[in-house]
């Protein structure tokens, strides 16, 4: 029984060391910044491992973007609008982000 659990433990730490991060993703042109103010995956189909970090990091933002909204008496998509202003202006050059028309395009 503890030679399973040490091998489950051991598995589950080693997928979570596999786990590409944000910038790692982002580096590698794997997602960018949307217009909507949440992150994309930049080419499709995207791997289950990038689909889920955009997920994760969407979900944050969406209540990040609620509470905002909420706080300072605006709406959904006015916070979310300036978001993406303000992360456009702090993509590093080389990463991906959407411009006015929807298009991908390196900073």
């Amino acid at each position: 029984m503890k030679k399973i659990l040490t091998a489950t433990v051991l598995v589950l730490f080693m997928q979570t060391a596999w786990a590409i991060d944000l910038d790692d993703a982002k580096a590698q042109g794997l997602v960018g910044e949307a217009r909507s103010g949440y992150l994309e995956a930049v080419q499709q189909p995207a791997s289950s491992e990038v689909e889920a970090l955009i997920a994760s990091v969407n979900a944050k933002r969406k209540a990040e973007f609620e509470r905002t909204a909420n706080k300072t008496n605006t709406t959904l998509p006015q916070v979310s609008n300036r978001f993406y202003e303000l992360a456009v202006q702090r993509t590093i050059p080389g990463n991906y982000y959407q411009d006015q028309d929807g298009h991908w395009v390196t900073k």
